[in-house]
């Protein structure tokens, strides 16, 4: 059985650090020379994976829309524990 978590009409939002995407500058070498040549604002997204992940203790995968950190805090915390606490089992 597998639960997924991820549609692809949600937003760009990662499961377990909840990270989203920003608004950033840009910033252009004539700004530089000239104090003014205003380039707009740029949107910044996470780096986000679409990972299945296998939990042992509930004998099930999930499919997770992750960031490339909440990958590496599922490896170091483990995934029941880690999905646990973000909520999503």
């Amino acid at each position: 059985m597998i639960a997924y978590h991820f549609n692809t009409h949600m937003a760009k939002i990662c499961a377990i650090t909840k990270k989203k995407s920003v608004v950033g500058g840009r910033y252009s070498n004539r700004t530089r020379a000239t104090q003014y040549n205003p380039c707009g604002a740029i949107r910044k997204y996470p780096n986000l994976q679409k990972k299945r992940v296998y939990i042992p203790e509930l004998k099930k995968s999930i499919a997770i829309k992750v960031s490339a950190r909440g990958l590496r805090i599922i490896e170091k915390n483990g995934a029941y524990a880690t999905l646990k606490k973000a909520g999503i089992i």
